[in-house]
């Protein structure tokens, strides 16, 4: 799979009171429209780890995950769209019947084993993935989120087509693990803003993985970013009544299906902040939808009787 068979980012225009009366621009870069099956921040971190599998002789890839992770949905598409084997290693026991995630994933061609939550913590730990692999055979490992050092380029091309296309101010996105922020950052290279909305609890440890996967990527830690985490809604997949009415509002509004473990909690944040005076009158601020919508149907399964609407999409 190449850049070929994406769509060009789209930049759409969200006209909101609170960002008129404030002077501030806002443009939504709707990276969740760039591929049918492998859109958003997910292809992006993957584009150059599959071409260094590729290099390296791989045809596995072997990556691990919750039973809801977009990551692992994005992997299992991207193996079978690129010719990859694919195993996911899923956090937890196998639970019948699978969820919509994991269906996907398995129709995508995805082996899937379990892991105890005890030996899920255990993932970094070199001796623990040789014992996985040598089970296995051999397989290009991808981690939790798939972030690393290689996600950060297709972050950076990012910021390219943005550029392309618009002058602007800020770029704000939703953080987990901080591969897509880190890799916008290295895009910008000192210049503009850049700005993350945590989509976890307790999310300031990010500022150091941030900075520490920039230095290890480019040699530099940049001072053009800010982290937000005050808009979790009360930590990672976590929603509330709150959050499912401006995510249904926002679709109403703009015809635009936010997602609630990173997106809607993104807009809901930058719109926050515009209203409280945080950007300059005149400002152009570009927040990225990176996708995850596949997330909604599993949602829908868990949740649905605690709220009256759901997304149609889902």
């Amino acid at each position: 799979m190449t850049d070929e068979n994406r769509t060009p980012l789209l930049l759409q225009e969200i006209r909101e009171p609170g960002a008129a009366q404030r002077g501030v621009r806002l443009l939504l870069g709707r990276d969740d429209l760039t591929h049918p099956e492998l859109p958003g921040n997910k292809w992006r971190k993957l584009k150059h780890n599959l071409h260094a599998a590729r290099t390296q002789g791989h045809d596995t890839l072997l990556t691990f995950g919750g039973a809801f992770s977009n990551h692992v949905a994005a992997v299992a598409a991207a193996g079978r769209l690129a010719g990859f084997r694919t195993i996911g290693l899923i956090r937890g026991e196998e639970t019948r019947p699978l969820n919509p995630t994991l269906t996907q994933a398995r129709a995508d061609g995805m082996q899937l084993q379990y892991l105890s939550r005890e030996a899920y913590r255990r993932k970094q730990e070199l001796d623990f993935l040789a014992e996985i692999l040598a089970r296995t055979g051999p397989a290009y490992v991808l981690p939790e989120g798939g972030t690393n050092a290689l996600a950060l380029p297709g972050g950076a091309e990012l910021i390219a087509e943005l550029t392309a296309q618009t002058d602007f101010d800020a770029v704000a996105v939703a953080c987990g693990t901080g591969g897509t922020l880190a890799g916008l950052l290295t895009g910008l290279a000192g210049t503009r803003e850049a700005l993350g909305v945590a989509a976890l609890k307790n999310g300031s440890f990010l500022r150091d993985d941030v900075g520490a996967l920039t230095l290890a990527a480019t040699g530099r830690r940049y001072a053009n970013w800010s982290l937000h985490t005050d808009y979790h809604f009360g930590g990672y997949a976590k929603f509330s009544a709150e959050l499912l009415a401006f995510i249904h509002g926002f679709q109403t509004r703009h015809g635009v299906l936010l997602d609630p473990v990173y997106t809607g909690k993104l807009l809901f944040g930058v719109l926050d902040l515009i209203e409280k005076g945080y950007f300059r009158r005149g400002s152009t601020v570009v927040a990225i939808h990176t996708g995850g919508l596949q997330g909604w149907a599993g949602f829908r399964q868990r949740f649905e009787s605690r709220s009256a609407w759901w997304p149609e999409l889902a």
